[in-house]
């Protein structure tokens, strides 16, 4: 069990293949504005951060893939469009991560990464039933919207 208890879910992220045409829906159609869309060159994505439940609330992030060649982009290429991962948020990713070490959970990272909102490590889907799961820590200039 993680000694550092999971405080929310931070994000759900969804594949596209164009962020334009995918802002069109989720912006014109279900009036979620993008608080911010930015370039994340270390993952090769753009990502459109859609901010939900007012302060501390959620976020659905849209992922174009920079480049057919990174993980974003192979999942493009494999699977089409969709959900990706789902990420929760935790006090402490170094000590969730040991956690998860001791209980030999499946992972796919060894150390945490630098992610959008702070740094993260990724679960494999294989050890999750079937879903990619991060935990996160947000660093202080990266709090939840609205925060």
């Amino acid at each position: 069990m993680l000694t550092s208890a999971v405080k929310r879910i931070d994000h759900v992220a969804i594949v596209v293949a164009s962020l334009d045409d995918a802002l069109t829906f989720y912006r014109d159609t279900l009036g979620l504005a993008p608080s911010s869309v930015v370039e994340f060159p270390s993952e090769g994505v753009r990502i459109a951060f859609l901010p939900l439940g007012g302060e501390n609330g959620s976020q659905i992030e849209l992922l174009e893939p920079a480049d057919p060649e990174t993980g974003v982009g192979r999942f493009l290429a494999s699977r089409g469009g969709g959900l990706h991962h789902i990420c929760l948020e935790v006090p402490d990713v170094e000590q969730a991560l040991a956690d998860l070490q001791a209980q030999g959970a499946r992972l796919l990272d060894t150390t945490p990464r630098k992610t959008a909102e702070g740094r993260g490590v990724f679960l494999h889907p294989k050890g999750a039933f079937g879903v990619l799961l991060e935990l996160v820590q947000r660093t202080d200039a990266s709090s939840p919207i609205g925060a």
